[in-house]
């Protein structure tokens, strides 16, 4: 049966509810699934804890969440970009756990695999491993990290087929594969969607047996976080 759905909202509408864990791909505005983030903000629904690498801009991918009030905590690894998100913590209207990214990462990971959980020295020393388990192997000291199971994960892809087999493209691949195996239920917005069987194996990324359900992207033009250019250099002449 074909995962492919015609609408965003109303299929994020059967599975959405106040208080939820959702996990969102993406890398600032790099493959974020911005339509089906738009559709979360205009479900209303609130008190969500939201695991991303970080939450956007403001105004952009996540920060419209942040910006209608409807996250009540955050798990992720930077999340300097975004002022509005800075006040809320700074005012004490926003939990916040923070994360170094490939901890981030690989808690998403186990998630996903059925592990609990695991130990790095990431952190070691740190506020990040206050009130965790710490453990000595091979006479080093290591930080025991929970792995992260959401309720709903979204994520980009370039490419999919409607059995919900996923291919990225570029760095916006990101977060977006580990995010997609840690969802109890995993939707996924495509830019482009083929028939079974057009995909070459070797190149999915995600297999369809970790996507529930599937949205065509609307082909919104991309945000570029920052946009940096070098001066261009006048031409010069060889003698």
């Amino acid at each position: 049966m074909s995962k492919l759905k015609s609408n965003a909202a109303a299929t994020l509408a059967e599975v959405l509810r106040d208080g939820m864990t959702l996990a969102v791909g993406g890398f600032g505005l790099s493959g974020i699934p911005a339509d089906l983030i738009g559709a979360v903000r205009d479900s209303g629904v609130r008190d969500l804890t939201v695991v991303s690498n970080n939450m956007g801009v403001d105004g952009k991918g996540l920060g419209v969440l942040i910006e209608a009030g409807q996250v009540r905590k955050v798990i992720a690894s930077y999340v300097g970009e975004n002022k509005l998100f800075a006040e809320q913590y700074l005012a004490g209207l926003l939990e916040v756990e923070f994360t170094p990214q490939g901890t981030l990462a690989e808690r998403l990971r186990a998630g996903g695999a059925g592990i609990p959980a695991f130990y790095t020295k990431t952190g070691v020393g740190t506020l990040v491993a206050e009130g965790k388990p710490l453990a000595e192997f091979d006479g080093e000291t290591y930080v025991q990290e929970r792995a992260i199971r959401a309720d709903v994960a979204l994520v980009h892809a370039h490419t999919a087929d409607t059995d919900g087999n996923l291919i990225y493209r570029f760095t916006a691949r990101n977060f977006n594969p580990v995010v997609a195996t840690a969802g109890l239920v995993t939707i996924a917005e495509a830019e482009v969607i083929v028939e079974p069987g057009a995909l070459d194996p070797n190149h999915i990324a995600t297999p369809g047996v970790y996507v529930q359900h599937l949205i065509q992207a609307s082909g919104r033009v991309k945000d570029i976080e920052q946009r940096t250019v070098r001066t261009r250099e006048a031409a010069t002449v060889p003698a």
